[in-house]
């Protein structure tokens, strides 16, 4: 298995810049993994293809306002500062945007809040403590952040955001989740379909390509996940009565997985760090269907759908997805695999 194995061509007007109207109203392909069966529809048709009994397990994480910018004490000059993931109630790990900002180096914002440069870590990571609990100001100091192959303004800031999204955390959205409305969402209980959350609060480093020639060498991200008693309850319902557990999003699949490991039979609750890296012949334990978009070539979870589903296949879905003119990424389209 090589990096390589998981690149293709994606034309750069594939990328989606700007999320569609209504949420519900993008394109789902429809993938059946016994007969490879290929159904081209709207993601609004979802229930279709769902059975009552059916469980949807949701990331029900928020993605803050993560970006904040602020001047060094010394001399003034400007630094741009990305949350990536919180340590203590004061200090958080941080991209810095900046010049010769080391360990001892203090940074000021507005609302009277500074911080300190407590840890360097690699490259352009650092570690800073700010002078109070900044998430009661990130409302008024902080921006969403958006990926970085989205060069066009987003009007509205909730448009990056799932309409379940409720424990502030992420520095990027599960996008898998952003195609449903309430109304979607509404429509398939009252058919019988349910749904479970679990929580995965997701880091910058979902966008990091792959760079090692072989992706066992890859050292993947670590995110902290939650997944608690009242879903594992309906997960073992749901696989009790015979019916499919269905993951919306690859964070989803992660927690799910996590939580699977080391044991036989029942899930149970689970908190706390994952590093689960998902690589072809994983042995998936929980996760019977899964709702994921398109995602960048050489990435951790193009490698995770193909586990699922079966490399190639994948990539001449991908193809097929380019010729038919799906929308890829964050704000593109999505796919249902069965």
């Amino acid at each position: 298995m090589n990096t390589n194995d998981f690149d293709y061509e994606l034309p750069s007007e594939r990328i989606a810049q700007i999320p569609i109207e209504p949420r519900d109203s993008s394109r789902l392909m429809v993938v059946s993994r016994q007969t490879h069966q290929v159904e081209h529809v709207h993601f609004y048709d979802i229930g279709n293809y769902l059975d009552p009994g059916d469980l949807l397990v949701i990331n029900d994480t928020r993605v803050i306002p993560a970006r904040l910018y602020g001047k060094k004490a010394k001399s003034g000059g400007n630094v741009e500062i990305l949350l990536l993931s919180k340590i203590d109630q004061h200090s958080w790990k941080c991209l810095i945007g900046g010049k010769r900002i080391h360990v001892n180096s203090q940074i000021n914002f507005t609302e009277g809040i500074f911080g300190i440069i407590t840890e360097e870590k690699n490259r352009s990571q650092r570690v800073i403590q700010f002078s109070k609990p900044i998430e009661p100001y990130l409302s008024s100091i902080g921006v969403t952040p958006l990926p970085p192959y989205i060069h066009t303004h987003l009007e509205n800031p909730q448009r990056y955001q799932t309409v379940y999204a409720s424990r502030d955390g992420s520095a990027a959205a599960p996008t898998a989740g952003m195609h449903f409305t309430r109304n979607l969402m509404n429509s398939l209980e009252e058919k019988g379909i349910r749904f479970a959350r679990v929580t995965l609060h997701i880091g910058l480093d979902t966008f990091a390509p792959v760079n090692e020639e072989n992706p066992q060498e890859h050292k993947i991200h670590t995110e902290w996940c939650d997944l608690p008693n009242e879903t594992a309850e309906l997960i073992n319902q749901t696989k009790l009565a015979h019916k499919r557990i269905i993951s919306v999003g690859t964070t989803s699949v992660r927690t799910l997985e996590s939580a699977a490991r080391g044991t036989d039979g029942l899930i149970q609750p689970y908190q706390g760090s994952t590093e689960l890296y998902i690589l072809p012949g994983f042995q998936f334990r929980v996760v019977d269907g899964m709702i994921t978009n398109f995602h960048l070539p050489r990435s951790t979870l193009l490698m995770l759908v193909s586990a699922f589903a079966g490399r190639e296949w994948i990539l001449e879905l991908y193809q097929m997805a380019v010729k038919m003119e799906y929308r890829f990424y964050s704000f593109g389209d999505a796919m249902l695999i069965l």
